[in-house]
């Protein structure tokens, strides 16, 4: 999985991140800055997740869409 696309793209990805996520804010969406273990970790934090779980949704999350 090449997750730089992600980073990279960032400014036009965090949109989707947050229609899928929508319980992230602003200030998360920009410390999350395209890296994954932030993600993660705001994921974890705002649904209650392990960090399994998370992981799992954002690899699901990540193979839904089309690049």
């Amino acid at each position: 999985m090449d997750w730089n696309r992600v980073e990279g793209n960032w400014k036009q990805v965090k949109g989707k991140v947050k229609e899928k996520w929508g319980k992230l804010t602003d200030d998360d969406l920009t410390a999350i800055n395209g890296r994954r273990e932030e993600l993660e970790g705001k994921i974890q934090q705002h649904y209650g997740l392990a960090k399994d779980q998370a992981k799992k949704q954002i690899d699901d999350w990540y193979t839904s869409q089309t690049w």
